[in-house]
Order: structure tokens, then sequence, then C-alpha cells
């Protein structure tokens, strides 16, 4: 009998450890193939997606990014209207989020702040200006103000997409640093699960900032966590009411 202990905790042990593994396996399948978390870090895409919205990314929808697989596994590719997650073309190990304007090939046109896609003008419900300013078409004019409310035409390239953030007057995107590479996008945004109504420090910032973000979270979780948030679906239809951001920001966000 007593031979017999060993080989039971043994088999105990083992039987945990490939769980475990088994566990770490899928969650790991999940996170690179289907579904991935994601942090609303600032205002660009207000008033559909708040900063401090916990999203949930539908990688699965488009499929691995190689043209190898992508027709084994996709769904559908990017469709105008959906809110996409991907690398930013300039710092790829940085997330970005924006709406999908103009698909490879279209004609992208902004004449006093209205888009236009192959020389028709897009109704756009969800889009807000906090800035009541209209900037001229003047090449002399520095960035950003200079491609914010005139910009092309322009022809998004074939395999690109052509990018832009809801909050049109305070977003960083396709009408400044280019297109989105097919390859560079992740996922859909699908579905907020968390919303916390707390500013986040930037990325840069030092482990004790997180600390204090961290603190801040137990501290006021029920009191700032926007409960009517939970689990509202992200899709192309602008559905939440909006709230403008106050005109004296004149920054632009990722």
């Amino acid at each position: 009998m007593a031979s017999d202990e060993p080989k039971q905790k043994k088999s105990t042990f083992r039987e945990y450890y490939e769980a475990l593994l088994i566990a770490v396996i899928f969650v790991n399948f999940a996170r690179i193939f289907a579904f991935q978390a994601f942090k609303i870090p600032t205002g660009s895409m207000e008033d559909n997606l708040k900063v401090g919205d916990h999203i949930i990314v539908n990688k699965f929808i488009y499929g691995p990014a190689s043209d190898a697989w992508k027709h084994f596994f996709a769904l559908r590719d990017p469709k105008r209207g959906d809110i996409i997650v991907f690398r930013y073309p300039l710092q790829p190990d940085t997330d970005f989020v924006k709406r999908v304007i103009g698909m490879p090939g279209d004609t992208i046109e902004i004449r006093d702040k209205k888009v236009s896609v192959n020389g028709k003008p897009i109704d756009e419900p969800y889009v807000i200006h906090v800035d009541s300013t209209t900037y001229p078409l003047q090449p002399a004019l520095p960035e950003p103000y200079r491609s914010r409310d005139q910009f092309g035409p322009y022809t998004v390239p074939p395999g690109q997409y052509f990018a832009m953030g809801d909050n049109r007057d305070r977003s960083s995107d396709s009408r400044y640093w280019g297109t989105v590479p097919r390859s560079m996008i992740k996922g859909r945004a699908f579905m907020v699960y968390w919303s916390f109504a707390g500013i986040p420090p930037p990325p840069d910032s030092p482990p004790s900032e997180r600390l204090k973000e961290l603190a801040g979270v137990v501290i006021h979780f029920f009191t700032q966590t926007r409960w009517e948030r939970t689990f509202f679906i992200v899709d192309s239809k602008y559905h939440f009411t909006p709230t403008l951001l106050p005109e004296t920001d004149t920054g632009y966000s990722p």
C-alpha cells in the first residue's frame, strides 16, 4: 500500500499539471486566433467608445493576416464602418482603434470636415466635431490643421485601409500617417465588457503611476464604473447618446 501512495500523488500532480497546461494552451489559442482584451486609452473614438472602456476584440472574424491562411479561417474582410484594432504602422508595438472609412481602391476626399468616398458624401451619424473652426484648404498650414478639415483626393492602395476616429477633430488617423495594411489589423471591436470613468496614465508611465491607477480602480470601482455601458455591443451603427468633449481640448488622440 505504501508504494501506491507516491504513485497516487504523482498521478494527481500530473492531472493538475495537464489540466493547467491545456488551460494555458486554450487561453493562448483564444487570445491569438479568437478574442483579445483591449483598453481604450484616448478620446479619439468618442462618443461611441470612451476613455476607460475595456473591450473584447473579435480576431476570428477577419482570420489570420497571412494570405496563406485567411482564406481558410476568415469569415470576411474588413468593411467600411467596422471599428478595428490594429498595430500602429509607425510604431507596430502600439495598438490603435479606429473606424474603417476607405477600402482598397477607394478615393477619399474631405472638404470642410465632410468625407466623400468615390465622389459621394457618406452618412456618418457616429461622428462628433468638438471644434467649430473649419480650417481652409491651405498647404502652408502645419499639421494637424492642414489635413484635418481638408484632405485629398487620395486613392487607398491595394491591401490597405483608410481609418479615422469618430471624434474627428481630436483623432490621429490616416489623414496624418497613412493607411493601415491588412496584415496589421488584429480584429474588430465587439463588446464593452467593463467601463471605468478614469483617465489612464500614458503607456510610458513608471510603475508607480500604474500602482496609483490600480489603487484608484479598487477604491472607486463601484462609484466610477459606467454600469450602463456593461456589455455594450459595438458595431458600425452609432447608438450611444453623445456627450461632446469641451472645445478647450486642442490635442488629438491615437
